[in-house]
């Protein structure tokens, strides 16, 4: 089977408000280092898959673009040498669009990267500020432009709905702008408030301001009839496309395939086995460079718990999960196992059962955690 490759680059100009991932501000003066650590871990991880070939490659972060040209033709350099690409390798990069210019797009496009995603969350200035973005929207604007004068064919817009202060119009004005734009793919993603981040304390003293969740369902509705109208088919609960540009590196996750992560607190999933390289910029550095291990977490997903979190990413698909993938993996029967669930799930409208097997309705893409739920019970 072909595989994933995750890269991650932990940094960025400025943390989000809402933003929990594991990225960093102001640490410049670690990116020749980290970049060189990068590219030795890539080159030992190629050694050791050398027989297997790479179909998806995704650059992530953080904000990869706020690497220098120099860094970034590193990196993708030492990807194409190291690894077996596949000849229509899908290979993905995330941009902020404050730090983007049509220099560091001819770089990427002419160093093989064929898919470029940009973190714009909204067109509103108004909105960029309340959540903390560095960009502008008439910069977000620009980096799609020029992104397709430099000859990207497969752009992604990620936007943001449920934002503090936020109403239903200004959802549909940025799909709106992103559809005129006439990039392949959205993600829209429904804010969460996680734990750690500065919305969570604003949030704790009442001070963030939200939509009321009548109000969040009628954004997510217009999510789904806007961008299904614009010409966006939705094939994930977040994802939408036009025919032919689902994002393959992302499929893997949800398909249960294996892939390969590379850089400070990558994940990796190989052979029911999920691994993460420590999440400490320094300490993965010092490890790369004194020949050590950088995995700081892993574990073997098996039994019930495997077949919970297959189940799970499998329905986030609009496909959802074929009966004969989970028999096959788990040398199990699917509608033995669990026939009271599917049965109860159907009554209530939140599954459909097919010959093949089941997927979301329209109402379960919903309610997903429902039915995410019925299964772990």
């Amino acid at each position: 089977m072909k595989i994933g490759l995750y890269i991650h680059i932990p940094f960025c100009q400025q943390k989000c408000l809402y933003c929990d991932f594991p990225s960093y501000a102001n640490m410049d003066y670690l990116y020749n280092d980290y970049v060189t650590a990068l590219c030795r871990e890539i080159a030992g991880q190629g050694g050791l898959y050398a027989g297997q070939v790479v179909d998806t490659v995704y650059i992530g972060g953080g904000t990869p673009s706020l690497l220098s040209n120099k860094e970034l033709a590193v990196i993708l350099d030492s990807v194409m040498r190291s690894f077996n690409l596949a000849i229509d390798a899908e290979v993905s990069i995330e941009a902020n669009p404050g730090t983007i210019n049509k220099e560091k797009l001819a770089l990427l496009k002419g160093s093989g990267v064929n898919r470029i995603s940009f973190g714009v969350q909204s067109f509103s200035d108004s909105l960029l500020q309340t959540i903390g973005r560095i960009h502008t929207a008439a910069e977000a604007i620009q980096a799609v432009n020029m992104a397709h004068q430099t000859g990207f064919e497969n752009i992604n817009v990620d936007l943001m709905y449920g934002l503090p202060g936020q109403t239903t119009a200004d959802v549909g004005e940025s799909i709106n702008i992103a559809a005129a734009l006439s990039v392949e793919h959205l993600s829209i993603y429904g804010l969460k408030v996680e734990a750690g981040t500065p919305f969570a304390e604003l949030y704790a003293h009442g001070k963030l301001g939200m939509p009321s969740e009548d109000v969040d369902e009628d954004m997510y509705d217009l999510v789904a009839s806007l961008t299904s109208s614009l010409g966006y088919e939705r094939y994930e609960i977040s994802n939408y496309a036009r025919k032919g540009y689902a994002c393959k590196h992302n499929l893997k996750y949800w398909h249960y395939q294996p892939y390969i992560g590379i850089g400070a607190s990558a994940h990796s999933f190989q052979r029911g086995e999920r691994m993460a390289n420590t999440g400490c910029v320094t300490e993965y550095i010092r490890l790369i460079n004194e020949g050590h291990s950088t995995i700081g977490f892993s574990e073997k997903v098996v039994g019930e718990s495997a077949m919970a979190e297959f189940i799970f990413l499998a329905l986030r698909t609009v496909r959802g999960l074929k009966y004969e993938h989970f028999n096959n993996y788990f040398n199990a029967d699917f509608f033995h196992k669990y026939g009271a669930v599917i049965s109860d799930l159907e009554q209530r409208k939140l599954i459909t059962i097919e010959v093949d097997g089941i997927r979301l309705t329209e109402f379960g893409m919903k309610y997903g955690n429902v039915v995410f739920v019925a299964f772990l019970d």
